[in-house]
């Protein structure tokens, strides 16, 4: 009896305890919807705001591709059949116009050069002669001492004379011609990148000796997107970035090529180096290439939170309430970052406060001066 009393006892307490927790709970709920209350009727929470402006950004393209030669001459041999004597220069030498590269052995060449010099001193000297006697027939023929087919022969013996001299010095000038040519000297100024010569070996006509870059000028073949191959022109500056490169390098655009490779949608532009790159034919290299600014919209990055995975930004409206704008970002710009779409120039943004709001919130807008924004940085494309 004593043991069913107290059970009931310690019931009661319980539910005494119970009724005491609740009506606190109660209070307390009460309570905070109160605070939210006079928050809501002094402005709710405060924040700092920016406008979304339209700023002039410098634009860049980003470019990968081999460097080559701007102009590759190929040095061949003009006469054949000779021996090369001697090799004067070697791969990585740089030469002038006209400086001797391999020198064939004229030996005989020069032999014929004698002989031909000889034929054209006798086709002078029977070429004289027969003016002479042209002269001599002439005059007696005026005089009425020589028949008209006597002149004729004088006339004739002449004009063959001077035939035979024309004939003896073409091939003069041949065999002078043939022994210039067996000194291969170098077409253009520039730098040696590849020989197949060697002192000893017979040269053929037309065998290639030498490659060479015309002037030492170097290009980047580019391969730029096809979307932003529009935004590529001559002229254009870029900045050559390279793992072998010894320092700073810079080019401008030389041409924009016509044809996109329809494989891979890319068209190349080929930017010449400027001297002392460093690089070499065959390397890889990335050009940053300076297309100007353009017009774009920006605000400051803080301003941009996700919500449920998607970027945007809280547009304050009439009283000061915000609403969640779903927005498409572009390019860093510095502390700032461009918005592609998704709100209007002129729109004013939640920064500081940003990622604690809701939509449809009531702020307070902070009159207190935000810090100053850094000027904003290319942008690559």
């Amino acid at each position: 009896m004593r043991k069913h009393t107290f059970e009931r006892g310690r019931a009661v307490l319980v539910v005494a305890a119970l009724m005491t927790l609740a009506a606190c709970g109660g209070g307390d709920k009460k309570a905070e919807e109160k605070a939210k209350a006079e928050a809501a009727a002094r402005g709710g929470q405060t924040v700092t705001a920016a406008t979304a402006t339209l700023a002039d950004l410098p634009r860049s393209v980003i470019a990968s591709g081999s460097v080559s030669a701007w102009e590759e001459v190929p040095v061949g041999a003009e006469t054949g059949g000779l021996v090369a004597t001697a090799v004067y220069v070697d791969e990585g030498t740089y030469v002038r116009q006209g400086q001797p590269l391999v020198q064939l052995n004229d030996a005989l060449l020069r032999a014929q050069l004698r002989q031909q010099q000889a034929s054209v001193q006798t086709a002078q000297a029977n070429a004289a002669r027969d003016d002479a006697a042209l002269a001599r027939a002439q005059e007696l023929k005026e005089r009425g001492f020589l028949s008209q087919a006597s002149l004729d022969n004088a006339l004739a013996d002449q004009r063959a004379s001077r035939a035979n001299l024309a004939s003896a010095q073409a091939s003069l000038s041949e065999t002078q011609t043939r022994l210039s040519q067996a000194t291969i000297r170098a077409p253009v100024a520039g730098l040696i990148i590849s020989r197949s010569v060697t002192r000893g070996q017979i040269v053929a006509a037309g065998t290639e000796l030498f490659r060479m870059v015309r002037d030492g000028r170097l290009e980047l073949d580019a391969q730029v997107p096809e979307a932003e191959l529009p935004l590529v022109r001559a002229g254009q500056s870029a900045g050559i970035t390279a793992d072998q490169a010894t320092g700073p390098v810079s080019g401008r655009v030389r041409i924009v090529t016509p044809e996109v490779d329809p494989q891979t949608r890319l068209g190349v532009a080929r930017v010449a180096l400027n001297p002392g790159s460093g690089l070499r034919p065959g390397m890889f290299a990335r050009a940053t290439i300076d297309v100007g600014a353009a017009p774009a919209l920006t605000v400051p990055a803080q301003s941009v939170v996700f919500r449920d995975g998607k970027a945007g930004v809280y547009v304050i409206g009439a009283n000061n309430v915000v609403h969640f704008n779903q927005v498409t970002t572009g390019d860093r710009a510095g502390p700032n970052v461009v918005i592609a779409a998704g709100i209007p120039a002129g729109s004013r943004v939640v920064v500081q406060g940003a990622g604690f709001l809701g939509d449809g919130d009531r702020v307070t807008v902070s009159t207190r001066a935000p810090a100053a924004v850094a000027a904003p940085a290319p942008a690559a494309r």
